[in-house]
């Protein structure tokens, strides 16, 4: 019964996710992360230009929030804007950017574009860093595809699953859609395979004494002596015994 539970909310919170999503397409939307509060549900929007997505006057917000207490049966749910510390390391934020000007300038700048994000993203410090722009028109009329990668990037492995950062998405054009993939490897992260070479300078040995813990003498109490019990042996005294020792003596 709980476990059905769980997966019921589960399967709500990626509902309200995919609808907000669609919700602000045509706004710059990052990530959607969902909590939940004794006072309601908070939806927090992680994203690059907040102005675009509270809309005039909040308006986009009041219509989000009315939308998901009447279809999602949502008591309280609070809708608020994150803010990203570092844009060049969020994939969304760099998806983003390169589609808006794919939609403004054409497919005619795209290895400017493919060249250009990726310093940016390894200037803000990250570790390695992969965009794929395939469509029509990147360069000629057939569709084809081209990969701008730098730095170290993993491809395979538990870390390429959980650790890489990545989004995808599209630029609708007259032409055709082209297609945007971004990979970014984030500096904080520590590889299983990294290893650091120490010079002799850099090299310390430290003597480690072991202490050595004194036994613990068990006290033993002085034994009780034994005292010896003296048996006396009383003779009797009758008279048949006297008259016997008498005869034997004479």
């Amino acid at each position: 019964m709980i476990e059905r539970k769980f997966i019921a909310r589960k399967i709500k919170v990626q509902e309200v996710e995919k609808f907000i999503i669609q919700q602000l397409e045509t706004s710059s939307n990052n990530r959607i992360e969902i909590k939940r509060t004794p006072l309601g549900e908070k939806i927090i929007v992680y994203t690059s230009r907040p102005g675009l997505i509270v809309g005039r006057k909040g308006e986009n917000i009041k219509r989000l929030t009315q939308i998901l207490k009447t279809k999602y049966n949502m008591e309280n749910p609070q809708i608020e804007i994150g803010e990203i510390k570092v844009p060049y390391l969020d994939p969304n934020t760099v998806l983003d950017e390169i589609i808006s000007s794919f939609e403004r300038f054409g497919p005619k700048r795209f290895k400017y574009l493919g060249y250009d994000s990726l310093s940016k993203i390894l200037g803000a410090g990250a570790l390695g860093a992969e965009i794929v722009i395939g469509g029509v028109g990147i360069p000629g009329e057939r569709a084809k595809t081209w990969r701008f990668f730098a730095g170290y990037l993993k491809k395979s492995g538990d870390v390429s699953d959980s650790q890489v950062l990545r989004s995808q998405g599209r630029a609708n054009l007259k032409r055709g859609t082209i297609g945007i993939k971004v990979s970014i490897l984030p500096p904080d992260l520590k590889l299983p395979d990294k290893i650091k070479i120490l010079k002799p300078e850099e090299i310390r040995v430290e003597e480690v004494k072991e202490e050595v813990k004194p036994k613990k003498v068990k006290e033993t109490k002085p034994r009780a002596k034994r005292e010896k019990k003296v048996k006396e042996i009383k003779e009797p005294e009758n008279g048949t015994d006297k008259e016997e020792r008498t005869q034997k003596n004479e």
